[in-house]
């Protein structure tokens, strides 16, 4: 069976598209991919071994746009769709899986066009613009929220992050992660919380974002340490007690910090979110104020009272102290196992190719 992958952009997409490419690999099926030029496509799948062959073609979003951007944009989705058509004919694709986002548009009208069944992945509690385009086209539609007309599984997370996965029953690290791009605000706020936390005795792992790496790596130099190495990824600050900050901007096996740290503060991105769950780490939540629809808000609302949620607008030192001295770790991060399963992927894939037989068995 063919399979064509196709959307992404930011971390959350690549990530879920990459779990579904596993899943369709270990059953023997060749596995295609089309992502675009711009965003981080290129950087999580340019010489990855999973997809048979990879395109990347180039287009950007349309939503937001306005004027000549706009134009310009609907020109590049429109070159996408028939380049599209044409990889979709060429190794003959069986069906093709979108995953959302901006490089999502080609392909997936691309498979609307040349009668390919089309599969559509919601990764948030929110409908996003493209979905809700494609919708009403998909042979099915699945989502880990309560969308309505959306086949509920468990979200497509990475398997590593299950297999590290411990109860927690002591805070002695905390991990700050602002998603693949950093945060600002959740950088500030880990500054802020610095000193207080080391003579706490609790250590610092930070992942801030690339853009935003030397502000921060200056800050913390400002406080004074012992200690200071550099290791591939990044640096490591050692204070005088042996207690120490280990900041990097970004890190394609976070799962080996995140098994480290004990509570997390981060955006909420869908996939942050579930990642976290999977490997039960409790968490404080800080929604990106400006995601479509405010849906990082809703992704973590969905958790109800298993984790902290407040705006990086009324992040407050003494509040978080408050918060952390009055929670029950071990109970936090217990509960958190019964949020998600870890054959999310599979259950997508196993739907799919139920559908796939009945549409030809129909034939």
């Amino acid at each position: 069976m063919n399979i064509l992958i196709t959307g992404g952009g930011t971390g959350g997409h690549l990530s879920i598209a990459k779990t579904l490419a596993i899943s369709c690999k270990n059953r023997g099926f060749n596995v295609y991919y089309i992502g675009s030029t711009s965003g981080q496509d290129r950087l999580w799948f340019e010489n990855c071994d999973i997809f048979k062959v990879c395109y990347f073609l180039e287009s950007s979003g349309v939503v937001n746009k306005r004027g000549f951007a706009k134009i310009k944009s609907l020109y590049l989705q429109l070159k996408a769709i028939f380049s599209s058509i044409k990889i979709l004919k060429k190794y003959k694709i069986d069906a093709v899986i979108s995953v959302g986002g901006f490089s999502a548009g080609g392909a997936s009208f691309a498979s609307i066009i040349s009668r390919i069944p089309l599969f559509i992945h919601e990764q948030n509690s929110v409908l996003g613009t493209l979905n809700k385009i494609l919708s009403p086209f998909a042979k099915a539609k699945f989502c880990s929220f309560n969308l309505n007309g959306f086949i509920n599984t468990s979200y497509p997370v990475n398997e590593d992050f299950f297999k590290f996965a411990r109860d927690r029953e002591k805070l002695n690290t905390i991990i700050f992660i602002g998603g693949s791009q950093g945060a600002s605000a959740i950088n500030s706020f880990a500054l802020t919380l610095a000193n207080d936390l080391l003579d706490r005795k609790i250590n610092i792992i930070h992942q801030c974002g690339k853009l935003d790496f030397e502000r921060i790596f200056d800050e913390y130099k400002n406080i004074g340490f012992d200690e200071i190495k550099n290791f591939d990824e990044g640096v490591k600050f050692v204070n005088k007690n042996g207690f120490e900050v280990v900041l990097f901007s970004f890190s394609k096996k976070l799962i080996k910090y995140i098994q480290k740290a004990d509570f997390c503060i981060s955006r909420c991105g869908a996939g942050s979110l579930w990642e976290l769950c999977a490997n039960r780490l409790p968490s404080l939540f800080i929604p990106y104020p400006y995601a479509a629809k405010n849906h990082q808000y809703f992704n973590a609302l969905f958790l109800g009272d298993l984790c902290k949620i407040t705006s990086q607008d009324k992040l407050n030192k003494d509040d978080f102290f408050d918060y952390i001295d009055n929670l029950d770790l071990y109970e936090s991060s217990k509960n958190l196992k019964s949020t998600i399963s870890p054959n999310g992927a599979d259950e997508i894939i196993d739907t799919i190719i139920f559908k796939l037989d009945k549409k030809s068995n129909k034939i």
